[in-house]
């Protein structure tokens, strides 16, 4: 999929074959979800496990939320802080997040949109949309503060075989709205603990965005929730599971 993005479509078929070749040599292979181990196991690969994915709850925090840093951003107590963490690279569908957030200003929602991270794309972004907030590669306690500060968090990406991200922004006591699919299909109660969107459905992503914008009660009550489910999903549980 990622050589699509980099216009080395003419080598997927030798990779792929490649890459199952050395896979099935080996006692197994681990993936993160249910859902990967199933495609891979149709694309004729052997031995597939899987080994999920836990998340650092005490670092990633609500209580982590900085009234400095939303200051620095432009924000008010009642403006919805929208973040998108992740590489600013083609394969991540970046403008489909900024998409969203243009469509929640129309909407009269006070927003702003924060992107954390770095790439290819980030110099032509931030040319094209000088009043966006480009925060940089973070790491750390700065990065769960960035997390914890926020409200909304936009994950487009079409090409992820989990998506850290996804867990480390519901710890953080953020919304997610993703495609229904990898992590975020693991992870992810519709409405409970964040907003799924059927993948590839770019129109539905950016009417879910408006709606949980508009949404003050809806978007308190999955806030809480996705805290509470990833408490429960800590690396040391998931350890246990790995023998």
């Amino acid at each position: 999929i990622y050589s699509r993005h980099y216009h080395l479509g003419w080598l997927q078929d030798l990779v792929f074959r490649y890459l199952r070749a050395f896979h099935n040599r080996t006692t197994g292979t681990l993936v993160a979800t249910e859902d990967l181990r199933g495609r891979l196991q149709e694309l004729g690969f052997n031995n597939v496990k899987i080994l999920g994915r836990g998340v650092d709850n005490q670092l990633f925090a609500p209580e982590r939320r900085c009234a400095t840093l939303r200051k620095r951003w432009g924000l008010s107590d009642g403006d919805l802080a929208i973040l998108y963490v992740g590489r600013l690279a083609p394969e991540k569908n970046v403008p489909l997040a900024i998409a969203a957030y243009r469509a929640m200003q129309r909407s009269g929602a006070s927003v702003k949109l924060i992107l954390v991270g770095d790439g290819p794309m980030r110099t032509a972004l931030q040319r094209e949309h000088p009043d966006l907030i480009f925060a940089g590669l973070q790491t750390g306690e700065e990065l769960a503060r960035h997390y914890a500060s926020a409200d909304i968090f936009l994950f487009p990406s079409g090409t992820e075989t989990f998506g850290n991200v996804t867990l480390e922004a519901m710890a953080s006591g953020l919304v997610v709205i993703a495609y229904d699919y990898a992590g975020a299909k693991t992870h992810v109660r519709h409405k409970v603990t964040g907003v799924l969107v059927p993948y590839g459905e770019s129109q539905n992503f950016v009417a879910a965005a408006i709606r949980i914008a508009l949404d003050r009660p809806s978007l308190h009550r999955i806030r809480g929730q996705a805290r509470e489910y990833a408490t429960s999903i800590d690396w040391t549980g998931v350890v246990r599971t790995f023998d």
